[in-house]
């Protein structure tokens, strides 16, 4: 059995995760970022691409004040093996790097080659890399072409999707990108389950419709 996928999104009201310049820090408020944090203490891993820690250099841990957390296992989509060697993530912790490419030394990240298709990593064997190493469940942050990718696999089970109450336009970077969709009735279908208010923004949660 896979992993449960949790696609999580944090964007406009149009749907944007940043201006057309990359700016993206902070589109939603205090009050979404620390739910989003109990999201990743909630999983066994978070998963990014690599296009997501060139632009923000996140390090992917789950911070909630006054506890201790049990640290989800960072995960990183990286084709090509861009991930600096400096950054946050590939520097202690458990960083699990899967690639298109013979492995190499990043940090102290574990690197592993995994099956691809078109040059990148499949999501299917990610979350069977992930399986092999305990993992049930798996936050998927972004961006565009991840969420993209998981989405146009049939792999995401649930939607965690933070509105805050600005407009960035069509310039700014949407937070699916293609699904090459051939008819209405090949989008993903969800189904959503609650609505509610946090500080400013709008937190609705969708689970998958099979």
């Amino acid at each position: 059995m896979r992993p449960r996928v949790t696609l999580k999104l944090a964007t406009s009201l149009d749907g944007r995760i940043a201006t057309a310049s990359g700016e993206s820090k902070w589109i939603t408020g205090e009050a979404a970022r620390l739910e989003g944090h109990r999201l990743r203490a909630a999983h066994d891993a978070v998963l990014v691409g690599v296009e997501t820690v060139l632009a923000d250099d996140p390090e992917l841990t789950a911070r909630l004040p006054g506890r201790p957390v049990d640290q989800p296992l960072r995960v990183v989509l990286d084709s090509r093996l861009r991930t600096p060697a400096t950054a946050k993530l590939a520097v202690g912790g458990d960083t699990l790097i899967l690639t298109a490419v013979t492995p190499a030394a990043i940090g102290t990240a574990v690197v592993e080659q995994v099956d691809s298709e078109g040059g990148r990593p499949t999501p299917a064997a990610a979350l069977a890399a992930l399986r092999r190493k305990g993992v049930a469940s798996v936050l998927v942050e972004g961006g565009g072409q991840v969420a993209a990718s998981f989405l146009r696999a049939g792999l995401v089970d649930r939607l965690e999707w933070f509105r805050a109450p600005i407009l960035l336009g069509a310039e700014g970077r949407p937070c699916v990108a293609a699904l090459a969709l051939e008819n209405l009735a090949a989008a993903p279908q969800f189904r959503r389950v609650s609505a509610e208010p946090v500080g400013d923004d709008l937190w609705e949660r969708y689970d998958a419709v099979r």
